[in-house]
């Protein structure tokens, strides 16, 4: 996050602080813009820092603790894990060892996501929660939803974010905007754990966020929340009673029993994180959902991370600027201020932002121009170091590069059974240099959910016996997420050993040049046969491949041996005009016949 405020008066710049050795905590893993922050130097210093260590990494990438140590040391830090995780967002160094002295610092609410499969009773724990709330405060409906929402539970607050599900969480996440600080896994004690909860217990472990597990409908009479505990297990969440380190919570969202001890150890898990901000510091934040209203204009709902966001504040998120008008809590009520943890809908910015976009209250019209700039330039930076997504076929150039250590694979599969010998063999095929995880596995077509997860996480996704709905595929062209589809799995084991050792024949993509309506037939000499055609769309040129369609049916797929324009001899047609063609090895030619020009490149 963009720091746009910084009170301690200090610039970032672009070379290391002066010789001396000095201790700096880092967390586990933070982005390369928090490093930049936490050592008071330019994102664009990290970066290079990070590239003569062979890492490509762009402004928004999160990276660990061994490798931020590294940079760190180039800088003039000794650096030390962080025993809890900084505040959403970041917190400059100084900024932050001023607030720590001065006790600046203080607990914040949790951030809360509800996740689990669909129709398990996701949407009624939300408004169970939700009316527990009303009742006990104003005793009154709620007049608006703004996509986030707060409770109190024995004068703590407790932060809840309405997503959609894991697909929502991940797309976040995948901007860079992590804003999540626990997730409760709702499972139902009478279905017990279906695709979707695994999708979502695999989403929030790639996130590296706490699982509390809320077991629901056990008011029902064929609920068996044994077995559930027994399903989450075999998936590798082991909770508390059976020994392991994960909070379950027996509720009935419908009958609303179980909701108060539910929030409790919501609130005992914040505690042993250890939540901390600044209400003290200029606002900073990060849009959880936006709008164009007809009659409002832009309108967005934030969550403030650090900071207290103000009526009449100055504020810069993404590229777009503005000063707020008018501020709404989640009852639909005007509100002057929101302090950390707290969401808002905004009102007064020039354009709609986008979600995941970073909020930054600043101090004039000056800084504002400013930081705009600023971050249009780390844009560019952005998008000409940001290295290509991860996929079979530059898999070995990076690990060569130093920029992969680890190969995420997403596994979609037909049937349950081949989940667990793909799985096996993928890891086998790890070396020295990188480890092969599949960090999410499942039947049916690959979703988009499947792309946004590899997107997050820099994986590729692996399709066997199975197909990719139409949303995926665009998602994935534009984002650059390798898909690769197989119906063999030593073919899909071979190929993906082969791209970790280097050895990955390439791939060859069809590209369509044109296409030509047969309309008469002719005779060239003693045995060759010419198609008079119409050349209907993009262009015929001399030696391309051309395959002749016959209703449904492909009769034939060679060469363009000749190409005549009257008696003329040519090597290019373009649409819209007739022409000559000559086939290699083929003339059984029928009026009617569809000629499709193509060549295929290497990928």
């Amino acid at each position: 996050m963009v720091r746009a405020n910084e009170p301690t008066g200090e610039t970032v710049s672009d070379t290391a602080p002066s010789p001396g050795v000095r201790l700096i905590e880092i967390p586990q893993t933070l982005s390369v813009r928090q490093l930049a922050e936490l050592l008071l130097v330019s994102a664009i210093a990290i970066i290079k820092q990070l590239m003569r260590n062979g890492i490509m990494a762009n402004i928004n990438q999160v990276i660990d603790y061994e490798k931020a140590a590294v940079v760190a040391a180039a800088f003039g830090y000794e650096a030390r894990l962080k025993p809890r995780k900084l505040a959403s967002g970041g917190i400059g160094r100084r900024q932050q060892l001023q607030d720590e002295e001065l006790g600046g610092l203080q607990p914040r609410p949790p951030v809360v996501t509800i996740m689990g499969h669909v129709n398990h009773g996701k949407t009624r724990l939300l408004d169970a929660i939700r009316q527990t709330n009303v009742m006990a405060t104003e005793a009154g409906g709620i007049t608006q939803h703004i996509g986030a929402y707060q409770v109190e539970v024995d004068g703590q607050k407790v932060t809840f974010l309405d997503t959609p599900g894991h697909e929502a969480f991940t797309a976040m996440r995948a901007r860079g905007a992590q804003v999540t600080d626990t997730t409760v896994l709702v499972v139902a004690a009478d279905d017990g754990v279906m695709p979707q909860t695994l999708e979502a217990i695999d989403h929030a472990r790639a996130a590296g966020v706490p699982i509390v597990v809320a077991i629901n409908k056990i008011d029902k009479s064929n609920a068996n929340p044994e077995l559930v505990k027994q399903q989450l297990a075999d998936a590798g969440l082991l909770i508390e009673e059976w020994g392991g380190d994960v909070v379950c919570v027996l509720i009935s969202a419908k009958e609303k029993e179980g909701i108060s001890e539910l929030l409790e150890n919501i609130l005992l898990v914040a505690e042993m994180e250890n939540l901390r901000a600044n209400p003290s510091q200029p606002a900073a934040g990060v849009v959880i959902e936006a709008a164009l209203n007809k009659t409002k204009g832009p309108l967005a709902t934030v969550l403030v991370q650090t900071g207290t966001l103000r009526l009449s504040d100055t504020v810069v998120i993404g590229t777009t600027w503005g000063r707020i008008k008018a501020m709404f809590n989640d009852m639909g009520k005007r509100v002057r201020k929101a302090e950390p943890a707290t969401p808002v809908q905004i009102l007064g910015l020039d354009s709609v932002p986008q979600v995941g976009d970073m909020l930054a209250a600043v101090a004039g019209e000056h800084q504002t121009r400013a930081l705009i700039q600023k971050r249009q330039s780390e844009i560019q930076t952005e998008s000409s170091l940001v290295p290509k997504p991860v996929s079979l076929s530059n898999l070995f150039d990076q690990i060569a590069a130093g920029r992969v250590k680890e190969l995420n694979v997403i596994l979609k599969v037909d049937v349950q059974g081949s989940i667990d010998p793909i799985r096996s063999s993928l890891q086998q095929l790890g070396t020295e240099e990188v480890r092969v995880r599949a960090i999410h596995s499942g039947t049916g077509n690959i979703t988009e959910s499947d792309v946004m997860l590899a997107i997050a996480s820099k994986g590729l996704i692996i399709g066997f016996n199975t197909g990719s709905e139409p949303g995926a595929r665009r998602l994935a062209d534009v984002e650059g997420i390798s898909i690769r589809h197989y119906d063999v799995i030593y073919n899909l084991v071979d190929d993906v050993g082969k791209a970790v050792k280097g050895m990955l024949e390439p791939s060859y993509v069809e590209i369509v040049d044109g296409q030509a309506e047969v309309r008469a037939i002719f005779t060239s000499g003693k045995r060759e046969k010419i198609a008079g055609v119409y050349v209907s769309k993009g262009k015929v040129s001399l030696g391309v491949t051309a395959r002749v369609w016959r209703g449904e049916q492909v009769v034939r797929e060679s060469v363009v041996s000749s190409l005549k324009r009257f008696k003329d001899d040519i090597k290019e047609v373009a649409s819209g005009y007739e022409c000559g063609v000559g086939i290699k090895d083929f003339g059984d030619f029928e009026v009617g016949d569809i000629l499709e020009f193509f060549r295929r490149e290497k990928r």
